[in-house]
This record gives C-alpha cells, structure tokens and sequence, in this order.
C-alpha cells in the first residue's frame, strides 16, 4: 500500500509549511531526525476527600441532654397513634421547651446567611456550598441570584458538660426502679 501523498498533497503541505511558522519548524526538526516532544502529561487527579470519623460521645451527650431536660426520646418513641391532638400538642409543648433549654444552654447559634428572608442575594462563584442550599430551578454556573426563603443556622459555640471518666454516654436514660 503506497501512503505517499500525491502532487496537490505535496503541494497543499508545501502552501502550509510557508503560511504556518510552527508547522515548519515541526518539518525541520523531523527532516533533521528530532524526536517529537511527548503531549504533556494530563492533570493529576485531585486527592479524595478525607472523611471523618466522627464519635457518638458527643451526640449520645446531646441526645441524654434532650432526654433528661425534655423528655424527647420518650417522646419520639411514643405511639401516639391513639392520642388527641391536644394531648399531643401539649405533649409538643413540654418537649419544645426543654429542647429550647438545652439548645440555649449548650450552643450559641447564629444565621448562616446575615441578610434577611425574603432578602434578594447573588451567590458569586466559590460561594461556601456547605452553608447555601440551592432549590429551584437551578441551571448553569455562579453567580446565582435568588431569594432568601430562610437564613439557615451555623453553630458558634458548644458547651457540653464535661463527662467523668467511666461514663457511659450511651445510657441517655437510666432506667428507675422504685423500692
């Protein structure tokens, strides 16, 4: 099989090289026997991303917090199915208060967005994902305009009691037995 070029092949390479200085100093080096540079090597990867392992100490501290100051697993773990509505309104009650205590003494929150609901707001690019959840219709690339339907919440600061040494934080509840 011949893979010479014709005439006008020759001649449109020719026409090429004349118009196009990089084609001709590519043609140069292969009629003076250099070896074409390797394609440079394609990005490397970027590294996974390191997950945490996270303890249950401190949620279980949280969820005995919750327990003990509003009742909430006793709560949740109620059927009540078989309720009223206003005895489960003002079951919710109970717990509503003792969840607002414990959150109120163990964490200062604070908005995740400063700017007030209903507030028009452009997120530009590089915007913090973790603290703005898009909804709607969301298509393309940042910067993003929308409305402001809620303000979100950040954690500023956690006070958990100090625990002792041989606490066991999965016992949220100990059981009572009375005598």
């Amino acid at each position: 099989m011949n893979n010479a070029p014709s005439f006008f092949a020759r001649l449109s390479l020719a026409f090429a090289v004349l118009g196009d200085s990089t084609l001709a100093a590519k043609v140069q080096d292969v009629r003076n026997g250099v070896e074409p540079a390797a394609p440079p090597a394609p990005p490397a990867p970027p590294p996974p991303p390191v997950l945490k392992v996270a303890t249950p100490d401190a949620a279980l501290q949280l969820l005995g917090l919750l327990q003990r100051e509003a009742r909430f697993v006793d709560f949740v773990q109620e059927d009540v199915a078989a309720y009223s509505d206003a005895d489960i309104g003002g079951a919710a009650r109970l717990v509503h208060t003792g969840c607002r205590k414990v959150l109120q003494e163990h964490f200062t929150l604070a908005p995740a967005r400063p700017e007030a609901e209903g507030s028009r707001i452009v997120l530009e690019a590089g915007f913090d994902a973790t603290a703005v959840r898009l909804t709607g219709n969301v298509v393309g690339n940042a910067p993003f305009r929308g409305t402001l339907r809620h303000p979100g919440w950040k954690v500023t600061d956690v006070r958990l009691p100090r625990t002792t040494e041989g606490h066991d934080p999965r016992v949220i509840a100990a059981a009572e037995v009375e005598l």
